[in-house]
């Protein structure tokens, strides 16, 4: 007889709505460049009394479909100005929210531990140092602004045609990241924030800023949040100065 009164306790119980779902940050869409970074971000948003936001990341190119397909983004975190220019074109972010606040460094990597550092000016034989049967790894230029970014720098060295051939084309830039890592790849493109984040690549040079697009990196409002308190307050922290310290420290700069 007991058991009936704590049934009809645990059916009101259940039917309160769930703290966490009423809590729910903003959902944001990122660069898997940015991983570490805004995870730290999100934390300090989160410690000022803050939801937390949710984050999903991946490439920008993946992101951007995925939001053209109606995916519940609030807020997307593009690696390459192009790939914002996609979805704005299509209606889907709110122009006026649009700002390149962060920028960020083109380096090749080898597996740790250190190496001697390579030359990459115009004319070095970039190609030669591969060997006979290594791989570039970098993102895909296809799609992925770290590739796309890595295919410029070549041309400029006057290496791409020599290259192209021999590039292991990675889903995002991490995937690249992690072939070095785990030395499936004797060198890589990628970004310095990425070759800071792991122990398992060393810097050998870093490509020129003449070599290649600027690396900047625009945040803008979806329109589906065009109307969201919480989530324009989360782009502004995070392009604004209280967040410039956090981007500091994972390496990134302002946008050039």
């Amino acid at each position: 007889m007991r058991r009936r009164p704590l049934l009809r306790l645990a059916a009101m119980l259940a039917a309160l709505p769930a703290p966490a779902l009423a809590q729910a940050g903003p959902m944001v869409f990122a660069a898997a460049s940015l991983t570490d970074a805004l995870r730290a971000l999100g934390q300090d948003w989160q410690a000022r009394g803050n939801a937390a936001p949710r984050f999903s990341f991946a490439a920008s190119s993946t992101l951007a479909r995925q939001i053209e397909q109606g995916a519940p983004a609030d807020l997307f975190l593009s690696a390459d100005e192009p790939w914002m220019d996609h979805v704005q074109q299509r209606g889907l972010v709110v122009p006026e929210t649009r700002i390149s606040a962060v920028g960020n460094t083109l380096v090749l990597v080898a597996p740790a531990p250190a190496t001697p550092a390579i030359s990459l000016t115009r004319g070095a034989d970039l190609a030669a140092q591969l060997g006979p049967s290594g791989r570039l790894a970098t993102g895909d230029p296809a799609h992925v602004p770290a590739g796309r970014y890595a295919e410029a720098a070549l041309r400029w060295m006057g290496q791409w045609e020599a290259i192209a051939p021999r590039l292991a084309r990675a889903e995002n830039v991490r995937a690249a990241l992690l072939l070095v890592e785990r030395g499936e790849a004797p060198f890589g493109i990628v970004y310095a924030t990425d070759a800071a984040a792991s122990r398992g690549v060393t810097v050998v040079g870093t490509f020129p800023a003449e070599s290649h697009p600027a690396i900047t990196y625009p945040f803008a409002l979806t329109r589906r949040a065009a109307g969201d308190a919480q989530a324009r307050a989360l782009l502004a922290f995070l392009t604004g100065p209280d967040a410039q310290p956090g981007w500091r420290r994972f390496g990134f700069g302002l946008a050039r």
